[in-house]
């Protein structure tokens, strides 16, 4: 037959959210620069872009469960998609590579306000910053989002070495909560710093790495919250659950760029 699959790969038909999502994505990044002081816009196009955006990345993901339902994803797809998402972590690594090098950069080398050589009465942190005490705040949340991968490992061990779904579910709903916390007290953290994002290169790293690290947490909680509901459909077997590997593989990335984090920005650097 002309079209009999002979082949251990899946074939995508033909599908509307990747144009779908690049609306929306654009009209989410035309909206941002309309709500830019002194452009006289609000947040209504940026927040339809948003809402564009969330939905097509929910219809898309919500398509590619019920294809592994429906026997598409054979082991050669498995192996695919293990890759994709590996390469997806090695591309987030450069992005964090980044602004652990601005913030090297920037500590081994201080500019003076002015503009002139680092080799003259550079100052770092800069005069007037007052840092945050490495071993109070950011050492608990250090220890959350440490316990928050354990339980995440406990849940992946229960499910491919025991098939324990409860004891899977009782490690997916410690693994939220405490991400969910970690993110409670991350805000809390920001709420009392001593420094604002503009006005000194110590603020905007600091923001910027640790809001950037804070936002891959929310994200991380509600990717294990999705695993968290899909078992409670019954999803997931000790041999299929890539969906749940990647989330696995996710927070453990979060994990190990906090460790960076913290023993550089807040011990080493401040």
């Amino acid at each position: 037959m002309a079209h009999e699959k002979n082949h251990d790969y899946h074939i995508l038909p033909p599908s509307i959210w990747p144009l779908f999502g690049a609306l929306g994505a654009f009209i989410m990044l035309f909206g941002m620069v309309l709500w830019m002081p002194k452009q006289g816009g609000g947040p209504w196009m940026f927040l339809i872009g948003l809402a564009m955006v969330l939905y097509v990345m929910y219809a898309w993901w919500a398509e590619v469960v019920v294809e592994s339902h429906s026997g598409d994803h054979t082991p050669v797809v498995r192996i695919g998609l293990r890759y994709g998402f590996i390469m997806f972590i090695m591309s987030e690594v450069m992005f964090f590579a980044a602004w652990f090098w601005s913030f090297f950069k920037h500590a081994m080398y201080p500019m003076n306000p002015d503009g002139t050589s680092p080799l003259v009465d550079g100052v770092w942190p800069p005069v007037g910053i007052e840092t945050f005490d490495p071993w109070h705040l950011p050492l608990i949340n250090t220890l959350i989002l440490l316990c928050s991968g354990m339980a995440a490992t406990w849940a992946h061990h229960a499910l491919v070495h025991e098939n324990n779904r409860q004891d899977m579910k009782l490690g997916l709903i410690l693994a939220v909560a405490l991400g969910a916390l970690f993110t409670v007290f991350q805000v809390y953290e920001y709420s009392h710093a001593a420094f604002g994002f503009s006005g000194n290169i110590y603020g905007a790293n600091f923001f910027m790495a640790t809001g950037f690290h804070g936002f891959h947490v929310l994200i991380g909680t509600i990717f294990l919250l999705v695993c968290l509901l899909r078992l409670n459909r019954g999803h997931f077997t000790p041999e299929k659950h890539v969906g749940f590997e990647a989330a696995a593989w996710y927070w453990h990335f979060v994990d190990v760029v906090w460790l960076f984090l913290f023993a550089a920005v807040y011990i080493w650097g401040g």
